[in-house]
């Protein structure tokens, strides 16, 4: 069957000349698929690039979001570096003030604890992002997890010496160490001739000399444990100051406080007299450890 063909008529300027150019249906039609193939081939491309328009921002944005995680992650590794650092300082003054209390460390925990490894630099630029973040949170991990035992350590640490220091000033404040009424020493602790009977006997404590009346102090805080008469000391007055140590004051000519109260260094516990076996007003004070007369000579720090 002789194939069909397609005249094209060209018409000039000149109309006088007209030229048919006949083409065949085959050759048309093939053509019409090659210009119709072009024109989907442009229309995807553009479909493409309007996609990658769209999508670009929420690229650029995830970007952002995984920058701004590896800044903090970064901020996070140094927090815990800079922790560790007080740490150690924290330690030190502990160390400190054993020296300065002369107290040692309970055995177990003198070693210096300290965090290694992983730091702000672990999430380098130049990394594997991916690689980068999980070794960071790997040793950060790791090492808030030193933080917290270190940290239990060191507040028992503290807490033991504390504890202690709060013992210290318990003692402290339970010695006696000033002087229990102004005046002055008019006999001392230990062996003398008795105005009484003129032999040698022992004298279990100072007589500190001066006016009558005169305000009788707590040399240090404890509880009044006696009050009353005692044959030779007159008008009686007994503190007990804890930790083995008892102070006893006669000749008072009043007191001013009950049995079974407690004093601070420096209240007011009776006025200096003569009652008793006494040749003029003043005040017999004595210091007793555990049980045994001491010079209160060596408790007298003012």
């Amino acid at each position: 069957m002789p194939s069909k063909k397609v005249t094209f008529l060209i018409v000039p300027e000149n109309t006088s000349n007209v030229k048919q150019i006949k083409l065949s249906k085959a050759f048309t039609s093939f053509l019409m698929c090659l210009i119709l193939f072009g024109l989907s081939g442009a229309s995807f491309i553009l479909y493409d690039y309007i996609r990658l328009k769209k999508t670009s921002p929420s690229r650029r944005a995830l970007e952002r979001e995984v920058t701004s995680q590896r800044a903090q992650l970064q901020a996070f590794a140094q927090k815990i570096h800079d922790l560790n650092s007080e740490m150690i300082a924290l330690q030190g003054f502990e160390k400190k003030i054993r020296i300065i209390a002369n107290v040692e460390k309970p055995a177990g925990q003198d070693a210096v604890f300290g965090i290694g490894g992983t730091g702000a630099e672990g999430l380098g630029g130049a990394a594997p992002l991916t690689e980068s973040h999980n070794s960071l949170i790997r040793g950060m991990h790791a090492n808030v997890d030193l933080l917290d035992e270190a940290s239990a350590v060191q507040k028992h640490a503290f807490e033991e010496l504390h504890g202690y220091l709060q013992r210290q000033k318990s003692l402290l404040a339970s010695t006696p160490a000033i002087r229990p009424t102004k005046g002055w020493v008019s006999s001392q602790f230990g062996y003398r001739i008795s105005p009484f009977t003129g032999l040698k006997a022992f004298h279990r404590g100072l007589d500190i000399a001066t006016r009558e009346s005169m305000p009788i102090i707590a040399p240090a805080d404890g509880m009044i444990k006696f009050v009353g008469r005692k044959r030779g000391l007159g008008n009686f007055v007994v503190i007990d100051h804890g930790h083995g140590v008892v102070t006893r004051y006669g000749h008072l000519k009043k007191w001013l406080v009950k049995a079974g109260t407690r004093v601070k260094r420096g209240d007011k516990i009776g006025l200096v007299g003569n009652t008793g076996r006494s040749t003029a007003p003043h005040l017999h004070y004595e210091v007793h450890l555990n049980g045994i007369p001491v010079n209160p000579a060596k408790y007298i720090l003012n």
